[in-house]
């Protein structure tokens, strides 16, 4: 027998050949193919080699048929193993060849020839012919029960087929349970990663990639450069594997109208169950109709465009830290179409006086980052904040652009505060930048006065008043006002006396009797008086500087806390 001759793996193989999956791997679910028949005990007694096509042993067997014909592709639809004692092959070459193209065409899984009655060597032109077409040929060297083997075969793929169709019937449950509660766009694309084991990408018709359900790797593996892989991947109009990478895809549309596609990615370098689809099975093209169902589904019940959604969803990840690294996190906001490389970001906040004015602000802002071509993710925070994360060229100035936001928004929804942090350098700044925002934000008062020229607030505004306003429901504030100012608001109050407010113009005045006179409309003798009674009653002395500093911010946090 020729060195290219091999043993077909037996139930109890060592070695490398001993991985090649058995028939309890067919069902488990996948294609029962080449190397698992041989592998079953009723074969492997007949001590089957591998003459050719000892690399496509993985090929599914879809039946088993034992025939004694010259012709028997006849017969055949594909994908079958045929068995044969070798009586009925041509003497000449050319019928022998002729035989094995008809097989080849046909698709054949592979030719298994008896070595017992007609011949003990395969015929040299039957070894050719299968080498030329790529047909597996096993030779057995001992008698075996043709049927025999397919009873057992026949029974393992009735069985898996049964499986197949319990598992597909369980997807198509575990789909229709989600449509029915309701389950929205980010919801059915992770129940496709789980129950595929692949990764799933729901994309948009530019190729930006709106929601992705990692599975085995992360993020930003999935995601880098996605625009450029997608518009890779031709566009297909059912279910296919598509494009260089081998994507399995469909689209998602309703009544003709495309909304975009769903991509399923191989799995990471490792072992995968042999398949028409190359890493995808039946079962994984089901879960990707049904995920493209749903989505359409889910499309029409959820009024929030999906664009829309990705943009919170990557916002509110990155306001919180919730990516697994900063690898993840550039490769989601990238595929969202938001240029990360030289570029630099700033947190904008948006916050409105009532719930029904964020719609409003969020269509009129969008609408505005679009005309003038301002590269930003803009998306809801809360029921009240709109947070937008603009990404800069490294010589665009930010303040312009936060200026034009902010009488943009002023000027449909009266009583809008916009707020901005600092700038960040790269996305691992961005939650800082918008920690920065909703600092200023929460130290801006009500009619809060800015300069000159400019409708948002930022960090330079934030000064003592504004710092207090922003920690006025701290109770350690409102100790150290009470324990500072308690008793002489006390003696006001009993006494009718407006001392506090003379208080105030003396430290206003940076400790000027003067002029705290006149700001008070008093005489000096008065103003004199009443700073000894304040100072009796507080137990300080006001010729101090660190006694009048500690007495101000006290004052300050006052006026904050009556701020209505």
């Amino acid at each position: 027998m020729s060195e290219n001759h091999h043993t077909a793996p037996g139930p109890d193989a060592d070695g490398p050949d001993a991985s090649v999956p058995g028939p309890d791997m067919a069902a488990a679910g996948r294609p029962l193919t080449v190397g698992d028949v041989l592998a079953l005990p009723v074969l492997a007694a007949g001590q089957p080699q591998v003459v050719t096509g000892v690399t496509d042993l993985d090929r599914p067997v879809r039946w088993v048929h034992i025939t004694e014909l010259t012709d028997p592709a006849s017969f055949l639809k594909g994908g079958e193993l045929v068995l044969t004692t070798g009586m009925p092959l041509p003497e000449e070459t050319a019928g022998v060849r002729r035989y094995v193209d008809e097989l080849a065409d046909i698709g054949a899984a592979a030719l298994v020839i008896e070595l017992v009655r007609r011949y003990h060597r395969p015929p040299d032109a039957l070894v050719h012919a299968c080498q030329a077409r790529g047909l597996p040929l096993v030779t057995l060297a001992k008698d075996v029960n043709f049927l025999e083997v397919t009873q057992v075969v026949h029974a393992l793929l009735l069985g898996n087929q049964a499986e197949v169709m319990r598992r597909t019937q369980r997807i198509h449950e575990a789909f229709t349970a989600l449509t029915l509660r309701g389950a929205g766009p980010q919801d059915v694309v992770r129940a496709a990663a789980e129950m595929s084991g692949h990764t799933v990408v729901l994309e948009n018709l530019v190729h930006q990639a709106l929601i992705c359900e990692p599975s085995g790797d992360t993020v930003g593996a999935a995601l880098t450069e996605w625009e450029q892989r997608s518009r890779a991947t031709e566009p297909v109009h059912h279910t296919t594997v598509s494009g260089p990478e081998g994507w399995l895809v469909t689209p998602v549309e309703y009544q003709g109208e495309r909304w975009g596609r769903v991509a399923m990615l191989p799995a990471p370098p490792g072992p995968a169950a042999p398949s028409a689809f190359g890493p995808f099975g039946p079962e994984d093209m089901t879960v990707l109709e049904r995920t493209a169902m749903a989505l359409t589904i889910a499309r029409l019940t959820h009024p929030t465009p999906w664009e829309r959604a990705a943009h919170r969803d990557v916002l509110r990840d990155l306001v919180e830290q919730r990516h697994r690294s900063p690898a993840d996190a550039g490769a989601r906001v990238a595929a969202l179409g938001l240029p990360t490389k030289d570029a630099r970001f700033v947190a904008v906040l948006v916050d409105v006086a009532h719930e029904d004015d964020t719609t409003k602000a969020e269509d009129l802002l969008s609408e505005e980052l679009r005309k003038k071509g301002t590269q930003a993710l803009l998306g809801l925070l809360g029921p009240l904040r709109l947070g937008i994360l603009l990404s800069l060229r490294p010589d665009q100035p930010w303040r312009p652009v936060a200026e034009h936001l902010s009488r943009t928004a002023l000027d449909v929804v009266p009583g809008t505060t916009v707020s901005a942090g600092s700038e960040a350098t790269d996305l691992t700044g961005v939650a800082r930048s918008f920690r920065d925002a909703g600092r200023v934000a929460e130290a801006t008062e009500p009619a809060q006065p800015l300069p000159p020229g400019r409708s948002y607030h930022e960090r330079s505004d934030i000064g003592l008043r504004r710092l207090l306003f922003a920690l006025r429901e701290d109770t350690r504030i409102q100790d150290y006002v009470e324990r500072r100012l308690g008793r002489l608001a006390d003696h006001d109050a009993r006494h009718g006396t407006d001392l506090l407010t003379t208080l105030r113009h003396y430290l206003d005045a940076a400790g000027n009797k003067t002029v705290a006179a006149r700001s008070g409309g008093l005489s000096r003798e008065t103003v004199y008086q009443r700073l000894r009674t304040i100072e009796r009653i507080l137990d300080c002395d006001l010729e101090s500087g660190e006694q009048r500093t500690e007495l101000h911010v006290a004052l300050t946090a006052l006026d904050v806390l009556r701020v209505r």
